[in-house]
Parts: C-alpha cells; structure tokens; sequence
C-alpha cells in the first residue's frame, strides 16, 4: 500500500500542469484525437500548440474518443494492488465516455472507488481534482471527501465563443439547432455548461460582445470566485489581452490563461476564448 490511501484518477481534458500530476501521484487517463486513421493521446502523442498546427493544415475535421474498457479496467487493476481507496473526477459524462469507462472499470476490478461526474471539463475539472487532493493533505477520510466534493460540480463554470460554429455543430457537442442558425445568420454565440451539456446562452452581433457577455457572468459571480482562468485555442494573444483587462477590473481576483486541449478544441476550433472558474 502507498503511503496515501486514496488513489486519484481523472482525464486528460483536466489541463493540470506536470509538476502537480508527478508530486501528487495522479492518474491521468489520456482521450483521443484523431486525425484520419491516426489516434493520438491527448497530451501525451500530441500537445495543444502541436494539435492546433495540425489542425490548421488539414481539410477533414479530427474526431475525438475515449480509452477502451480495456484500457480502463487495467488501470484500475493496477490501482487496486497499491491503495485502499480510488476518487476518479471525470469531464461531463454527457458529452465524453471517461466517466462512464471509470464507472464500469471499477464495479469491475472490484475497488473501493467513488467516481464523480464534473458536469465539466478543462479548467473547473482540473480546480476539482485539487480541491479533493487538498481535503486528503488536510486529514479528511475518504468519506469525508467524497461527501465535499459531491458539491463541486455545482460551483463549476465555463464559458466559450467558439472559433468555428461549423465544427460545433458538425461534433454534435451543443444542443439543439442554435448553431446552425447562428451560423446563418453570422452571429456569435456564447457557450455555457448546463448539467452537464454545452448549451448556447447567447447570441450577439460581434465577438466584442460576446466578449463582454462572458464577463457580465463573472461580474455577477465575482464575490464568490477567487481564481479565474481565460480559455483558449491557439488565440494566446486575445486571450492574455482579456486576462490583463479583467485584472484591472477584478483586483483581488486571480486570472491565468490555459489553453484548450485538443479534445474540447476538436469541437470549438481555433481561436475560441472562454471564461472559467470554480466558485468557492
């Protein structure tokens, strides 16, 4: 057994950063993007600035999917012999197969495990994962924590403009026929997670405004958020223009710019920008 009774599990789409997977031993199960015949794992056979380059020089979209069960019940197999306990976090079970595969692998390997569904992804999920391994560092038990972070998916908010409407609806990641119309009409939307889904919250006449729609959400959140990052998909210099403009606004708020993985960024496109925060 480890010296830490609980073994942690999420997913690529998390976006935490090395140093925090390697000191705290978490298991980051890769999702796939794949172009053509050829599968990569996220993060892990192709980076973000890679993927965007690639995706920028090919004419048929990327596809994207999940590890087999195969794969996930071998990790958990692995997991079983070496801790007492697994608290896997996963991306919106509505929109990826991870939490799913992590449901199924561990009634199979027969583990003590709580698998939660982040209703989310990027950002917020990987906020998650933190707030949980730091509930263990605290001395919570298990039960203690998974009893916390039942109440996260809750707290979690992520907003997107997406680089290109055709690759949205061609995913089939938003719900509803929106898009298509907004496509028509060349307008741009905002995205918003709803229990789970991306669903289209608003409809603007440029992407100033769809801008400043993401930032009227985090106005009206802003007592209750202490860290926010600025999303997006090979668009660093909007996106570190906005982080600057809403640190002057928002003082005692801190702001940090992440770019999207290839996962979610198969079905935004490139140049997205979003908002996201885990609330407190």
């Amino acid at each position: 057994m480890n010296q830490s009774n609980i073994a942690w599990v999420t997913d690529s789409t998390a976006t935490l950063s090395t140093e925090f997977i390697e000191k705290h031993n978490i298991y980051v199960v890769p999702l796939f993007v794949i172009f053509g015949e050829t599968a990569y794992k996220e993060n892990v056979e192709i980076s973000s600035s890679e993927f965007y380059k690639k995706l920028a020089s090919v004419n048929d979209l990327p596809k994207t999917s999940q590890p087999s069960p195969g794969e996930m019940l071998e990790l958990f197999n692995e997991i079983k012999n070496k801790y007492k306990h697994v608290i896997a976090i996963h991306a919106t079970g509505a929109l990826t197969g991870a939490y799913s595969g992590a449901v199924s692998a561990t009634k199979e390997a027969g583990v003590d495990a709580f698998v939660l569904d982040s209703q989310i992804g990027s950002f917020p999920l990987g906020k998650m994962v933190e707030r949980a391994v730091a509930l263990e560092q605290q001395g919570k038990t298990f039960e203690e924590i998974v009893t916390e972070i039942k109440t996260l998916p809750a707290k979690g908010r992520l907003f997107l403009t997406p680089g290109s409407l055709e690759q949205l609806h061609k995913g089939g990641r938003v719900t509803g026929s929106q898009a298509v119309f907004a496509t028509l009409l060349n307008m741009k939307v905002v995205l918003k997670f709803h229990e789970g889904r991306a669903v289209l919250s608003d409809k603007v006449r440029s992407h100033k405004r769809a801008i400043a729609k993401m930032a009227d959400y985090l106005e009206a959140e802003k007592n209750h958020v202490k860290e926010v990052t600025v999303l997006h998909a090979d668009n660093l210099k909007e996106a570190t223009q906005l982080k600057k403009e809403l640190q002057t606004q928002h003082p005692q708020i801190i702001f940090s710019t992440t770019e999207l993985s290839p996962v979610p960024g198969t079905h935004t496109g490139r140049g997205t920008v979003g908002l996201a925060w885990l609330g407190e």
